[in-house]
Order: structure tokens, then sequence, then C-alpha cells
């Protein structure tokens, strides 16, 4: 009888230490995926901050700017796309919105983006752009890949409209969370005007080529991810946008038109910290939890099994009988 349960044993030892790698290394990569159909909202402030007003041309210092980002999951698109990429596929279409003090709106920026709903990476499809205009992104955006790394990643900038490294720069702690921290600086760079802008009178398409007049940019970018998820949990920006030259500034060399150090609002990282510490319990159980405790089960059940083999195997001695003496000569 011993010798049956030990068989037992052993057999769901070994099923269990099989199972638990093949869920953190099969079952995992195929499982953990974004929703096509997420909808997300943040907004940040640069409080103060220097805008440029677009009546008189002059930048002026104003109690704060709001962007307001949204992502919205594409779900029609991204079943399109799916019949042809032979894989998971999540389209966001986001907007960033960027109002003055009295609520106007600054500019506005769509962007299309593309992704594998597994690993962030990047799939090129009919639709990929930032305010229209087409662009074949390198690396990710937004969003971090799940099990994020210590180390470099491509990031794409959809001011430059290409892709820079961000650099890991260590580990902090952010409201409890164990998380890593990312840099990307952009220098100095022309970049195109947004095609939604508040100039009376001029088109914003055409606004270089009639006036002659750039737009410069340069930031350095910073974002606190948590390396379970791969989501962002805090994000800033120490942002400079510049009109450089042309018949628009009136004989100025430049003139800034933006200029301030953006954050979150303090709510919406309250929401984003706590949204982000559920779905990390979900990764973690996946891979550590449910691979590591059925690890520990299959080796607790073997040594059981090896424990019953050994009492099996034990001679015994009939209940109140003496044990045999030794023989003598």
């Amino acid at each position: 009888m011993h010798r049956r349960a030990g068989l037992v044993l052993v057999a769901l030892a070994v099923f269990f230490a099989a199972l638990a790698p093949l869920l953190r290394w099969y079952a995992f990569p195929r499982l953990a995926k974004i929703p096509a159909g997420q909808y997300q909202e943040m907004v940040l402030e640069a409080k103060p901050a220097t805008l440029l007003d677009y009546g008189t041309l002059k930048a002026e210092e104003v109690e704060k700017v709001t962007i307001v980002q949204t992502l919205k999951g594409n779900v029609e698109e991204s079943e399109r796309i799916e019949r042809t990429a032979g894989r998971d596929v999540v389209v966001w279409d986001s907007l960033s919105y960027v109002q003055g003090p009295d609520g106007k709106m600054v500019s506005q920026i769509p962007e299309r983006y593309i992704f594998d709903a597994h690993t962030q990476e990047p799939v090129h499809a009919t639709g990929e752009s930032v305010d229209g205009d087409p662009v074949r992104r390198e690396g990710i955006e937004f969003k971090w890949p799940f099990l994020t790394e210590k180390r470099d990643y491509v990031y794409f900038d959809a001011q430059a409209r290409r892709s820079a490294p961000i650099h890991y720069k260590g580990t902090r702690q952010f409201r409890g969370l164990e998380v890593y921290y990312f840099e990307q600086t952009i220098p100095w760079t022309k970049v195109p005007y947004p095609k939604k802008m508040p100039i009376p009178g001029i088109d914003a398409t055409t606004l270089e080529k009639q006036t002659g007049t750039t737009r410069w940019y340069t930031t350095k970018r910073m974002f606190w991810v948590d390396p379970v998820t791969g989501a962002p949990v805090n994000g800033e920006e120490i942002h400079t946008e510049e009109l450089r030259g042309g018949s628009l500034l009136g004989g100025r060399d430049k003139v800034t038109a933006f200029a301030g150090h953006v954050k979150m609002r303090p709510d919406y990282v309250d929401s984003t910290v706590e949204l982000v510490t559920s779905q990390r319990r979900l990764v973690l159980l996946m891979t550590s939890y449910l691979p590591w405790g059925l690890t520990a089960l299959g080796a607790g059940l073997f040594a059981l099994a090896l424990w019953l083999e050994a009492r099996a195997r034990r001679p015994e001695t009939a209940a109140g009988e003496p044990a045999p003496e030794p023989l003598t000569v």
C-alpha cells in the first residue's frame, strides 16, 4: 500500500515540476497581452510655463499649460491587421491636446500606434501615423514590455518622428513600488508644425513654406516604469519649443513657443499606481508565485514519496515479540 501511494506521489511530483516551467516560459508569453479595447486618459501640467501668444507673437509666462493625453484601443482596426499579420495586434488611437490657462487649444496631435499585444514591438501596417503623416516606428512608445529589463531601450519620439535610445538610470522606490527609472534627451531638432494651431489667418500645414519660420524642439523625458507590467507609473518632461527666423517673427531670430516642466497631475499618478499594482499581481502569479509554488509542491511530494518508500522497506517486528538475540559462539 505504501509503495502504491509512493508511485502516485512521484507521478504528481513530476507533473507539477514539469508544469512550473511550462507555465512561466510557454503559457505566460502567450497569455499576457494588452487588451485591444483598452481606454486610458492622462492629464499633465506645466506650472508655471512660458507660452507664445499667437495673436501678438510674444512669449508670456502663464500660470499653467495643460496636456490631455488619451489612448483608445481601435478593436476593428486590430482585427483587420491581425488577419494579415498573423499575430495579436493592438491599435491605439491617441490624441495629445494642449490647452492654455484660458482653456483654449494651443495644439493637438493625433497618433495611430500599432504594436504586438504580447511584446509591444511595433507592427508596420497601413495607418501607422503621427498627425496624419505616415511613420515607421522603431522601438517602443507609451509602454515598456512585460518583465522590463535593466537596460537601454529604443523609444519613438512623436515630435521628431524618429527613434532614439532611452537610458536605464537605476532602480528606485516610487509610491511603495520598486521601479526602473529611464531618461531620454532629444537635442535641438527641427520638427514640423502641428496641423491644428491657433494662428489667425495662416494655415499651419503650410506655415513654414509661407513664412520661412521653422519650429525647433528639445526635451528631457523621464519615466518611472513598473518592471513587472512594463507600465509607466509616472512621467515627466522638461520641454522647450522655439520658432526661428523667417518673416513671421518680424526680424527676431527666435521666440519661445512653449517651455515648462511637464508633470502628471497627482490624482492621475494615484490612479495609475493603483491600476498597475492590481495588474502586477496577475503577472507575478504566472511568472513567480505559481511556478515557484508548483516547484516547491513537486519537491515536497517527491520527498514524501521517498519517505513512504523507505518506511515500506524497513523490517518490522511483531508486536510484543522480543527481538532475537545475537548468535554467539
